[in-house]
């Protein structure tokens, strides 16, 4: 054989063997898993079986001392032994028989019946279980029921006492609750003899009843004070009150209809009856709630009657001002009206101008009406003076806002005149300076104006005729009669500064003229620049020819600048 070939055979023989190993280890391992299974089954019979229900039994047959306990006791007496002779005996078969499966090595039928063994098992543990509580309520009855009604005549004594000393405070209901307290001291004898006769099975019951008779009494004493002084004192007394308060108020005429006092007075009277009788039979459900409900209403009645005080108060002091405003406002409009085709002839107004005044109109006529609505609504006192006063600070603001549209639209007006004022006061001006300015030429003689001097004087004349004419036009186009304004002003503003410097230019090149002529004898050059001077001179460029001045001069004298100070314009 060849090497490789051993190494295959021997490979394969390996592997076989670890298969049959891990085969072998799988199936023991499963083998314990179902043993463990039975041991589980084996061990929980066991722990059913040694259940101390027999001896519970015992305890309860010393006291089976009526018909109902010997009943009782026979029928768990007789589910012990079903337990003791079927169950248990069934469980002992199952275990055998989940041997034998397993012996068998029939793995499959082994599961099914293991896991019905098992949910039998829990059914006899929770019989067994449900049996013994059963049992051992009845064995624990005398010391618990005994404890529980202890507790409970502590809470009845601490409660009749509380009664006993504020005995005033349940006032109409004193012996209802007296009668309500023999009751329960009735339930707690037929207690005993329940307890006598170990009847545990009618204790129960009888114990609850106290219970729930005695919580009852806690909510009684409690509340019984409060709901007395609610509904026999505090409540009819605010319904006098709110009555009284009402029926004055009325007296002096306020609309207090919207409460509907006498309808609500009379149906929380009927509550409060209804509440008493209630409370008779200490039917207390609800009966706090709905007092206090009704005790906050009527709070909030008299929170009502206070706010219309003030409110009336408020309104009485706003009225006043109110009036005055809206007549003296409709007053203006009125006077507008009547001016307003002579402000129209006098005016370009124009359609927004007009509009405004008519929307005015319109919104002043609106709140009039609205405001007259109110008064008449509060005369016939089918509207509060909460509703009215709120509505008297509605139409104050928006009366405010009409008020200063039309202040706007008459400021506007004015701003016409006040314009037109100041034109012809600035006519009066531009005019003013437009004369200076030619006298300051004609007394100043100078030797030639140019052309361009001409033109700026033409246009400033012209610009004073636009003036005039706007001026003398119906209606006055305000805008353009502005700007008409302003075009004048500024060429004769032009005019004026173009003249004041022609005649300083003048008579500083003169000067300069006269001052240089003493040195042109000795100054060629000199003499050459003066020269070209006097010719712009009299040619009327006496901006041009003064410069030239100064710059020839300058060769024979470096100061010249300073000496003719500001009249140089560099």
């Amino acid at each position: 054989m060849s090497p490789s070939m051993l190494k295959i055979v021997t490979f394969i023989i390996v592997a076989l063997v670890v298969i049959i190993v891990l085969v072998v280890t799988l199936k023991d391992k499963k083998i314990k898993k179902y043993k463990r299974c039975i041991a589980f089954l084996d061990r929980e019979k066991n722990n059913l079986e040694s259940a101390p229900i027999l001896g519970e039994l015992n305890k309860i047959e010393t006291i089976a001392k009526n018909d109902k306990m010997e009943e009782k006791f026979k029928e768990w007496q007789d589910t012990y032994e079903w337990i003791k002779n079927e169950d248990i005996s069934r469980l002992n078969d199952d275990i055998i028989n989940l041997d034998l499966l397993l012996d068998k090595k029939d793995y499959n039928s082994f599961l099914f019946e293991y896991s019905k063994s098992e949910l039998y098992l829990y059914k006899v543990r929770n019989k067994v279980e449900h049996l013994l509580k059963d049992i051992e309520d009845i064995n624990e009855s005398e010391e618990k029921y005994r404890d529980i009604v202890t507790r409970l005549k502590t809470k009845y004594r601490e409660l009749n006492s509380t009664f006993e000393i504020h005995k005033e405070s349940y006032t109409g209901v004193e012996s209802i609750i007296e009668l309500q307290f023999e009751n329960i001291e009735k339930r707690f004898q037929d207690f005993e003899e329940l307890m006598e006769n170990n009847d545990y099975s009618e204790v129960v019951h009888i114990v609850k009843a106290i219970d729930t008779m005695i919580d009852h009494m806690s909510v009684v004493i409690e509340e019984i004070p409060d709901l007395v002084l609610l509904a026999t004192k505090l409540i009819p007394k605010r319904i006098e009150q709110i009555s009284e308060t009402y029926s004055k108020m009325k007296e002096e005429n306020y609309p207090l209809d919207y409460l509907k006092i006498e309808y609500n007075v009379e149906e929380s009277l009927k509550k409060v009856n209804e509440i008493n009788d209630r409370i008779k039979v200490l039917n207390l459900v609800d009966c706090m709630f709905e007092l206090r409900t009704m005790l906050e209403y009527l709070d909030s009645i008299f929170n009502e009657f206070e706010k219309e005080k003030v409110a009336r108060k408020e309104y009485e002091d706003a009225k006043g001002s109110f009036d005055v405003k809206l007549s003296k406002t409709v007053t203006e409009v009125k006077e507008i009206y009547k001016q307003i085709e002579d402000i129209k002839n006098m005016y370009d107004l124009t359609d927004r101008d007009v509009a405004i005044i008519d929307d005015v109109n319109t919104r002043l006529n609106n709140l009039k009406k609205e405001y007259n609505k109110d008064l008449r609504k509060l005369s016939s006192s089918k509207t509060p003076y909460s509703k009215i006063s709120q509505d008297l600070n509605k139409y104050t603001v928006e009366l405010q806002q009409i008020s200063d549209d039309l202040d706007g639209s008459l400021k506007s007006l004015g701003n016409m005149y006040d314009d037109e004022v100041r034109a012809r006061e600035q006519l009066d001006e531009i005019q003013d300076l437009l004369h200076k300015s030619k006298l300051h030429i004609k007394d100043n003689n100078i030797p030639l104006i140019n052309d361009n001097y001409f033109v700026e004087l033409n246009e400033a004349n012209d610009a004073i005729l636009e003036i005039i004419k706007e001026l003398e036009n119906k209606p006055i186009a305000i805008k353009i009669l502005n700007t008409r304004v302003d075009t004048a002003r500024d060429l004769v503003l032009k005019l004026y500064n173009t003249t004041n410097m022609m005649v300083r230019n003048s008579a500083a090149c003169e000067s300069l003229l006269v001052y240089g002529n003493k040195f042109r004898s000795t100054n060629i050059k000199l003499n050459r620049e003066l020269t070209e001077a006097e010719k712009l001179y009299f040619k009327g460029n006496y901006e041009k020819a003064l410069k030239c001045a100064i710059t020839a001069i300058e060769n024979v004298d470096k100061n010249i600048k300073e000496k003719v100070g500001n009249i140089y314009v560099d």
